[in-house]
Order: C-alpha cells, then structure tokens, then sequence
C-alpha cells in the first residue's frame, strides 16, 4: 500500500469516528452560548386557613408544583424516543426560609425518587438531563400548611434558583399569603315542582372564610347542553357551548369591582336565571365565586370566546343572616330531575330457508323527550343484549356488539350504545344470521335486562327477532 492511501483511509477513519460520536452526543451548541432554562411555578399562593382534610398521617396535595422550560418543545425520533438537549450537572436550590413561623413547609415531594437534601427551610436538589418545553423537566411539588403560629395576612415567599455549566437559569418566586380572601360558594337545590322548560332563578351567593377582605370579584356560571345562560346583565360575558360538542358546556362571567369584607356573606342583586331545554334531563350546572383583581378579569375572558351582556349590571348585597353551614367549596347541582325518555328496541320478522343467510336489523331509538347524558359517570355507553333465534348463527355482528360465551352472560352478543343519547336518536344494529335449521316461529329478541331511571315506557324496552313465522311474515 502506498503512504498517501494509507494516510487517506487514516483520515476517513478518524473522520467517520468524529461522526459517530457527534451524532451520539446529540445536538452540538457553541460553549459561549448557554442554554437558556427558567424555572416555572405559581406567582402566588393563599394558603387556606380552612384547609381540606387529608390522609391520616400523610400531607396534603402539594400546592405548589416546580419545573424547568427549555427552548423548543419535545420531539421524539423515528423510534419514538426523546432525548434531552442537555447532560451536565446542575443545582436547583429551594429557599423557604422566609415562611419560618409563617407557614409548615414539606419539602418532600421535590426531586422525584432521588429526592433533595434539606437543611431547614432550604431544600438543595440536583440533576443531570434537560429536555425541550416543560413536559419532562418537573422538579415536584411543596405542600405549606399553616400552624398554630399562623396568622391571617402573614406573609413570605419560596426563592428558587438553579445553576450548572452551561445553562443560563432564570430563577422564580412563588409569594405566599396566609388567610387570604377565601370564598365558598352557596349550596343549591332544586326547587320544588321543577320540570324541564321552567327556568331556575338561582341564588347565587358566597362567603368569605378567609382572614382578609379584598376588592375584585368574579362569578363564573356552566351549564351543560340543556342548560341556558341567557345574556341579560351588562357586567356579565358569555361563551356559548359549540353546538357539535354534545358534552360541551355554556360558560358566563360576571365581575364585580367591589369590596368584600372577612367572615361576610354576599348574594345577588337578582337571581340569576339559568333556562332549561325541554329535553334537559340531569344535566349539570356549576358555579364559583372567586377574589380576582380588575386588571386579572381580561386573562380570564381571554381564555374563551366571550360576547359581553346588555341590560343593567348585577350588583352584589351583603346578606347579614347567612347561615355559615349553607356554604361549600365546590356548589353544583344536576337538574331537571322529573323529565324521562323512552328508549325503544325493535326487531325483525323474516323467512329463511335452511343455509341462506339474511341481514336481520335491529333497530334503537330514543322518543324522548329528554336526552340520555351520564354526563356524571363520563358518558358511559349503556348495553343491551341479543338472544339469535334458535336454529341460527351470527356470521358477522356489528362492531358495537360482541359475542357473550362468558359465564353470567345474559344473552348471545352484548351491544354498546354510545352516550349522550340525543333525544330524537335512532340506531340500526344490523347482524347476519345463518339458518342452519329451519324452525317454525323461531323467535330470538334484543332487550335491556333492566329498567333505567327516568324510563317513561318500559313496554317498548324489548324486540322480537323472528324467522319463518307462522302465518304472514
């Protein structure tokens, strides 16, 4: 071999091996450029005097959850991996010193399985991969809780900083208030006598359990699809439901630029009017009252597509007899109760000959007048069941039914009927049957094995499927 291909294939070697290397280590960026990280974490907290109870022995669910944002978000490769955009080492440091005698600080919930070293009110973690965005890059949570020593409007903060060779870390504060404005909302019931197509004049209200006053309020009102927030009130904005998104909800927002004081209860000028369709059934209805500044009211508006009121302004009153126990955290209801529907599942009558193979429908239909959500329970399909005529097998079932060899089962297929139910639905389940022995009058049927609440007509809840009836088909 000749001393310049030696040195050629030399170079291609070491050239390759660069390569190779490059590419293992992923994207390369200049040292003199350090990769931008900011620390992310709520601005601000309020811790509640009136906490909610936990697991005996066990904290709280952290109100305060700590991560990392790099540029750039995720991408995984052609085997679906992700990669972190950096390795090296770096430090997290956590500093709640300033909640001494303020506030309980748990630090546990930080650093994931390896945990962080705590000295104090001063919890150091350490890691070592950075990902794009945020999604892969949680630090964990800090749980406060008051004490003894707690006292309403005390104040503090959680400084968190971060360093490691290059990375360029901009760090985060998270302020901390004890006893600030706390509102609870008023319970609602359904008024007596309530159907679908009355409206529900609500009393909506709120009291504050919080140690401090404040000024700003702000109601939020959501209804599901048989539920109407009609636009009357000039303080008020309302987003309406996408009519396509059957479990979709109608939203309202009103504000208030008023002052509220501690331990006081407030209620509506005038009830607010919340309409329901005649086919409403169960549908769900929420609302909250919340201390929001003015100058935070447009973030909120700004997170839906909202039409402002006409018609004069709701004002709130302070209402001096509110009885503390008709107030909660969380105040919904589910009405109309007293609508029903009347799902109907009809068969077929047929004749066969011995080895032919016919398409036998089974029909669905819901005659209302009410719709049939289970909003509550996720939109859960409910099922009915199939019997085949004696002397027939199903060569193929509709996707939404399957065959039932298992023990306890109630019937041949178990059919699935995807909710909401609209009020005027109908289906048609269609199966092919072949006859393998012809039997006069075989009779197989489609049925619900149970009578569901608010079934306005049970008698229609089963259908015959029969082959070669006696007499005229």
């Amino acid at each position: 071999m000749n001393s310049l291909a030696a040195v050629r294939r030399s170079i291609s070697a070491f050239a390759l091996a660069a390569l190779a290397a490059g590419a293992l280590a992923g994207p390369a960026r200049a040292e003199e450029e350090p990769l931008p990280v900011s620390v992310t974490g709520p601005d601000s907290v309020n811790l509640s005097l009136h906490p909610e109870p936990g697991e005996p022995g066990e904290p709280g669910e952290p109100q305060i959850e700590l991560g990392l944002r790099a540029p750039g978000e995720p991408v995984p490769d052609e085997n679906g991996v992700t990669y972190p955009i950096h390795q090296g080492e770096y430090t997290v440091t956590v500093d709640a010193s300033s909640l001494a005698g303020v506030a309980a600080v748990n630090f546990s919930r930080l650093g994931g399985w390896q945990g962080c070293s705590v000295e104090g009110l001063v919890a150091t973690c350490r890691g070592y991969e950075i990902y794009a965005g945020r999604d892969y890059n949680d630090l964990g949570g800090i749980r406060l809780d008051v004490t003894d020593e707690s006292a309403a409007g005390e104040v503090g903060s959680i400084e968190v900083t971060a360093a490691g060779e290059g990375l360029a870390f901009t760090g985060h504060t998270v302020d901390v208030l004890v006893g600030g404005p706390e509102l609870q909302n008023k319970q609602l019931a359904e008024p007596e006598g309530f159907k679908a197509g009355d409206t529900f004049q609500a009393p909506l209200g709120f009291r504050n359990v919080g140690g401090l006053g404040g000024k700003g309020v702000v109601l939020r009102v959501s209804g599901t699809r048989g539920l109407s927030l009609p636009g009357t009130f000039g303080n008020c904005w309302y987003d309406p439901r996408d009519p396509a998104d059957l479990r979709g909800w109608s939203t309202a927002l009103c504000v208030f630029d008023s002052e509220f004081a501690a331990g006081a209860a407030y209620g509506l000028s005038t009830p607010f009017p919340i309409g329901t369709a005649g086919f409403a059934l169960y549908d769900s209805m929420s609302y909250s009252f919340s201390a929001v500044p003015a100058d935070q009211v447009a973030d909120l508006l700004a997170e839906g597509d909202y039409r402002a009121g006409s018609g004069p302004d709701l004002e709130l009153v302070r209402l001096p007899d509110a009885d503390p126990a008709g107030y909660t955290r969380y105040a919904e209801m589910d009405f109309p109760t007293k609508n029903t529907f009347d799902l109907d599942l009809t068969g077929e009558r047929l004749r066969a000959r011995k080895g032919q193979t016919v398409p036998v429908d089974i029909g669905f239909a819901n005659h209302g007048p009410a719709w049939l959500a289970l909003l509550r329970s996720g939109g859960e399909p409910i099922s009915f069941w199939v019997d085949l005529p004696p002397g027939t097998t199903a060569t193929t079932a509709p996707e939404a039914c399957r065959a039932a060899g298992w023990e306890g089962a109630e019937g041949d297929y178990l059919c699935n009927i995807d909710t909401p139910i609209l009020e005027d639905a109908s289906l048609t389940f269609t199966f092919a049957l072949r006859v393998d022995e012809v039997i006069r009058n075989a009779t197989g049927r489609a049925f619900f094995t149970y009578t569901m609440p608010n079934e306005g007509n049970p008698a229609n809840d089963s259908g015959a499927i029969v082959l070669n009836p006696r007499g005229r088909p």
